[in-house]
């Protein structure tokens, strides 16, 4: 019996690696054997990096909110143990919102915490 090769489905298996290796420099994006090793590392990098960003803005709000709150007199320590024990419930990405683009607003907060 001849041996059987399956030619459409390893064609369309490594269209699919070369397709995802555009715009990649230089034999990362023309060559199998080496996009097949430069795709299956952006992908690493990629499930890496989607659970980083939420770290990254996380701290980035925080950095925010301090440097507003302390134009108000507070730390940003004081100002979340006084939202929290006011119960008022708003997120860190509200809070940087309003001290970047409204800082009246964020002041009220902060009257409002500290009363």
């Amino acid at each position: 019996m001849p041996r059987s090769q399956n030619k459409v489905a390893s064609r369309r298996r490594r269209k699919k690696v070369l397709k995802q290796a555009k715009g990649f420099w230089g034999r990362r994006s023309k060559l199998i054997t080496v996009a097949k090793h430069h795709v299956d590392k952006a992908m690493q990098y990629m499930y890496r990096d989607r659970r980083r960003k939420k770290r990254e803005f996380r701290s980035l709000w925080i950095i925010r909110i301090n440097a507003a709150a302390r134009l108000n007199g507070l730390t940003y320590s004081k100002l979340i143990d006084a939202l929290h024990k006011k119960s008022i419930d708003i997120n860190r990405k509200v809070l940087a919102e309003l001290a970047v683009n409204n800082q009246e607003a964020f002041a009220e907060i902060c009257k409002l915490a500290t009363k």
